[in-house]
């Protein structure tokens, strides 16, 4: 079986339908246990007190915006290859949940930047280059919303996304490209598998940064089979008018 099978428009329909439910459900048993768990049954840091707690939504919230982006990115180069429209339709779908897990992060990230920093805001380069995430998350949806014909949308769409891997990239790696800047270091650095979070944090945050993922599945899963209903109704509506 080829998984180039699902990125049929009625095979994806049955897949998902089926799956979406448990998914779904183990989004919020994870979601729950990792911020309940982090937020009251963790002590609080020597150094920043009950602040850090934040980090339960923050770092999630962060890691998820950068990523939703990245998928954007594979799913945008798989309809351009490949012209399949659930690629492109699951693009279009995940780009408002980025949207929203960038505004959290921002947010989480100006609340525990007041007390750590004196400020809520800093130009530093992590911070500088979400902002301008945020506004490709932003710019994405107006051009898909801005174009008639949904082929060539996509078509567009798929370039800017390549444009704004860049800064997703910066995002992620900003503080190694740049020695200066208020914002610490990855906590758990991915490449070397090395952390500074302590066990009795790291549990709980780990559980959260699991169900903020699994939790994008379950939105992106439900929004793209919204979307290929919408796109079936259009198919429809325009053989009603030729007919």
């Amino acid at each position: 079986m080829s998984l180039w099978e699902y990125a049929n428009p009625r095979k994806f329909m049955a897949l998902s339908g089926t799956v979406l439910p448990w998914v779904t459900g183990l989004a919020a048993v994870l979601c729950c246990v990792g911020v309940v768990w982090g937020f009251f049954f963790t002590p609080d840091d020597f150094r920043m007190g009950s602040t850090v707690k934040i980090i339960y939504i923050h770092v999630p919230s962060a890691m998820m915006a950068i990523n939703i982006w990245v998928m954007m990115l594979i799913t945008s180069l798989i309809w351009l290859v490949r012209r399949h429209h659930v690629s492109a339709l699951a693009s279009k779908a995940a780009a408002p949940i980025g949207l929203i897990m960038t505004v959290i992060a921002l947010a989480t990230g100006a609340i525990w930047g007041k007390p750590m920093w004196g400020t809520y805001w800093a130009w530093d380069p992590r911070l500088t280059s979400f902002l301008i995430l945020f506004l490709f998350y932003l710019g994405y949806m107006a051009l898909w919303e801005a174009i008639e014909n949904k082929d060539t949308a996509a078509d567009l769409t798929a370039v800017l996304c390549l444009v704004g891997s860049v800064f997703a990239l910066l995002s992620r790696y900003a503080v190694r490209f740049w020695n200066q800047g208020l914002h610490q270091g990855t906590s758990v650095p991915v490449a070397t598998g090395e952390r500074t979070v302590a066990d009795v944090f790291f549990v709980p945050l780990a559980i959260s940064m699991v169900g903020f993922g699994v939790l994008f599945l379950a939105l992106v899963l439900q929004r793209t089979r919204t979307e290929v209903r919408a796109r079936r109704l259009q198919a429809l509506q325009a053989r009603e008018r030729m007919g």
